[in-house]
């Protein structure tokens, strides 16, 4: 018996080809993206190139590459559209008094009042004469931030008739006793935060059994 072989034909597969329509849509992306960053997902020639992808084959040679690119745009446009969402939100709770906005620090804050300034000592020193040194009256903070820094706290002393007082005295600086020459041998006694009055230190005494004072205290009620 005769065996005949039929031979058919295989059929021909036609080779994957790339995809005009994602090499333009690459393109123009790339362009548009180089130009705008970010703000590209928001822009509307987005739609004209995604309606490119779309019509990339399933087959093509770029198929793969087209679904990236898409992914690419869908993730960039929504982190784009939830910034320009918060954006917005914050704006709003910026025009609310007293709304803080949503996502903690993120956004507005209103800012503290500004502190008040310290009290100027210019005013004070013109009773003592010195032309802008410290003087009676001169308040404290004003000796702890002004004047080049060149004055500091003392000792506390017994102020007769008034009990125990702060006392402020010139830094031991060449530049300070230069500058405040007439006020290195004085002290400037402190009541309610200011000077009360003047003692030069050679008239200090040492206090006694009893808790007394001599000059200084008389020359500081003055």
């Amino acid at each position: 018996m005769t065996v005949v072989l039929l031979a058919t034909p295989l059929a021909c597969r036609k080779p994957a080809q790339p995809s005009e329509a994602y090499v333009e849509a690459q393109t123009r992306f790339g362009k548009l993206y180089a130009a705008q960053g970010d703000q590209a997902f928001v822009d509307p020639e987005l739609e004209a190139i995604e309606g490119l992808l779309a019509q990339v084959p399933t087959d093509s040679l770029d198929a793969a590459s087209a679904r990236e690119l898409r992914q690419r745009i869908d993730e960039g446009k929504q982190r784009v559209s939830g910034e320009l969402r918060e954006q917005e939100a914050a704006r709003e709770s910026a025009r609310t008094p007293g709304a803080m906005p949503p996502g903690g620090t993120g956004g507005y804050v209103p800012s503290a009042p500004p502190p008040e300034p310290p009290e100027q000592a210019a005013d004070a020193g013109t009773d003592a004469g010195t032309g802008g040194a410290p003087g009676i009256g001169t308040a404290v903070a004003a000796l702890s931030s002004g004047f080049s820094g060149c004055f500091q706290r003392g000792e506390s002393l017994q102020v007769q008739g008034r009990g125990i007082r702060e006392s402020w005295e010139l830094a031991a600086r060449p530049a300070c006793r230069q500058q405040y020459a007439s006020l290195q041998d004085q002290l400037m006694i402190i009541e309610n935060g200011k000077v009360l009055g003047l003692a030069p230190k050679s008239a200090l005494q040492a206090l006694s059994p009893d808790g007394g004072m001599g000059p200084p205290a008389r020359d500081a009620g003055r």
